[in-house]
């Protein structure tokens, strides 16, 4: 009669496991802020967006009524409770409206032109108010875009990526 060869067991050893556990930790210490990063992008893109959309809808009103309005319900816009105020951006920012009273310039003999501003500001207590780079995102009447850091700091160029 033949002795049967031991067979090896099948498996992994402790230290295959350990080598597989951190190179997966150090994958999901790379992958977890890279991608929160990304979220973060995309949530201020959907503020950029409001803001241009507002504006423009902004001039049309304009067109039809020759004056500029702080009124979202009349931009088309559904405001819950605030009237004064927006929500934008999937809930992570909120814009306000500014419209200055025609005042006669100083400069000159006439009426200054009437004018707007939209900024948009992340809501207190999301995960978008940790971002502190591109803190506030503003548009006016003019076209200009302007964005400011957590610490009141021009971030236009890194903001709107001009």
């Amino acid at each position: 009669m033949m002795a049967k060869t031991p067979r090896p067991a099948a498996g992994f050893t402790l230290i295959e496991l350990m080598i597989v556990v951190v190179i997966a930790t150090i994958l999901l210490a790379i992958a977890i802020p890279t991608y929160q990063h990304e979220i973060q992008e995309s949530r201020r893109t959907d503020a950029k967006t409001a803001l241009l959309d507002l504006a423009g809808r902004e001039q049309r009103y304009f067109s039809v009524q020759n004056a500029f309005t702080t009124s979202f319900v009349n931009l088309g816009y559904a405001t819950s409770g605030n009237p004064a105020s927006v929500t934008v951006g999937s809930g992570y920012y909120t814009v306000t409206v500014s419209v200055p009273a025609a005042a006669p310039d100083p400069q000159a003999a006439n009426i200054a032109a009437p004018s707007f501003s939209f900024t948009a500001t992340p809501v207190a207590g999301t995960s978008q108010a940790s971002d502190t780079s591109c803190a506030t995102f503003e548009v006016d009447s003019t076209g200009y875009q302007a964005a400011q850091n957590s610490s009141s700091s021009d971030n236009t160029a890194i903001c709107w990526g001009q």
